[in-house]
């Protein structure tokens, strides 16, 4: 920022010039299913608007889980500011509602630099609180959720769902039958309320400012060449010492049905160390588990609004000259030129 124009015209009017031309720029959100290159998209993209990526993964959020996170290296953020990776104990629950406030912290942050939030990740439930804020949730009873844990543990995810399928049958369809997480968190509603969260949903907070600025743009590669890059991966990871990783949090007293250990490359590594799995078991099942996650991101975000569909990954050039063809349009503003 030339500091001439800032001593022109003052602290205050400065600072107000640029939140005013912060709130008309674009705000924007790479995702798609897991390795599908989002990373390296979101970076190209950082380095070609003046942006700083903030993440919307939901595992890439913890501390100390590292191999089957697929983290950005320091060499693969090329000197971008990236926002909001591994900085969450993996003892605590960390939930959508507590990502989109920080997230949204972030965003005011980041414009306040005069530069362009990007959100990079694949987790569509975070990216829809953001847009569309929860409605005001009772706190965690944790005795409710110890013995919903307890239920999963002995009768497994399907039995939680048939469960909610009782209480709130449209929060049940809404809620794929293996994501425990969220179905405990209705049931806990419910439990707790006496009221079924499809009930509830709609008493939303007013969407943030910012929220009709944002341009999602999702990748969708051929599946088959996702599936292929899916199992590769995570026989690296399982060569890289993905084992040893869990085996060491759990020595710690990291509990398996925490969401950091819950999430898909370590539940099965879990399995395998308390002896319910072979190695090979544990492998496939992951890769399995994983194929499945990413054919669920793809309804996910088929179902959101106003999505720009990009077909192919990330890495590819089609791609990128597709998104700047895309977001050449769009009115970005540098109150310092």
């Amino acid at each position: 920022m030339p500091n001439r124009y800032k001593l022109a015209i003052g602290d205050l009017v400065w600072d107000n010039l640029c939140s005013s031309v912060a709130k008309t720029n674009p705000i924007y959100a790479i995702a798609g299913p897991t390795a599908s290159g989002k990373t390296a998209l979101g970076v190209e993209l950082a380095l070609r608007v003046g942006g700083e990526i903030i993440n919307c993964d939901s595992v890439q959020i913890y501390k100390e889980i590292q191999i089957a996170t697929a983290k950005p290296t320091v060499e693969e953020m090329r000197g971008v500011p990236h926002h909001l990776i591994g900085y969450v104990p993996p003892e605590i629950n960390y939930t959508a509602a507590d990502w989109a406030r920080d997230a949204a912290a972030k965003i005011a942050e980041i414009e306040s630099r005069s530069k362009i939030p990007i959100l990079v990740g694949g987790t569509g439930f975070y990216l829809r609180t953001l847009r569309q804020p929860l409605f005001e949730s009772p706190k965690t009873d944790e005795e409710l959720r110890e013995r919903l844990r307890i239920i999963r543990q002995e009768k497994g995810a399907e039995h939680l769902h048939k469960m909610l399928s009782r209480v709130d049958p449209q929060a049940a369809e809404n809620l794929f039958p293996r994501d425990y997480v969220r179905v405990m968190r209705a049931l806990e509603v419910y439990f707790q309320t006496g009221k079924r969260l499809s009930e509830q949903q709609p008493n939303r907070a007013e969407p943030p400012e910012f929220a009709s600025r944002i341009r999602l743009f999702v990748l969708n590669p051929p599946r088959d060449e996702l599936y292929k890059k899916i199992n590769e991966r995570t026989l690296e990871h399982f060569n890289a010492g993905l084992v040893e990783e869990v085996r060491t949090l759990r020595k710690r007293g990291l509990r398996d049905d925490t969401n950091a250990l819950g999430a898909h490359g370590y539940r099965r590594v879990s399995e395998y160390l308390r002896g319910e799995r072979s190695l090979e078991s544990a492998v496939e099942k992951t890769q399995q588990d994983i194929r499945n996650y990413s054919k669920r991101q793809i309804t996910w975000f088929k179902r959101e609004p106003a999505v720009s569909w990009l077909n192919g990954f990330g890495t590819e050039n089609a791609i990128k000259e597709r998104l700047w063809a895309l977001i050449d349009g769009e009115n970005l503003t540098d109150p310092t030129n």
